[in-house]
């Protein structure tokens, strides 16, 4: 997918798409899109295998948020 983006194919749950912040860091973004459509975003600040943050979105969050990250302007 590109150069920092690590792709996992997940059996019976989805994907999981890990994208490196900092390599020196360790510091990385992990999204794993369910088959069910769920999204859960997993922030790690450190190489630790515990993450500082987790969210779970929709599908329909996790568009809105795409659409924000990307630059796309929207209204109501």
């Amino acid at each position: 997918m590109g150069k920092g983006v690590h792709i996992q194919e997940l059996p019976g749950l989805g994907t999981r798409y890990d994208v490196d912040l900092r390599s020196s860091d360790g510091e990385r973004v992990s999204i794993v899109v369910s088959r069910d459509g769920k999204r859960h975003l997993y922030v790690f600040t450190s190489r630790s295998d515990e993450p500082a943050a987790v969210v779970e979105l929709t599908e329909e969050q996790a568009r809105k948020i795409g659409a924000v990250l990307a630059g796309t302007f929207f209204t109501d």
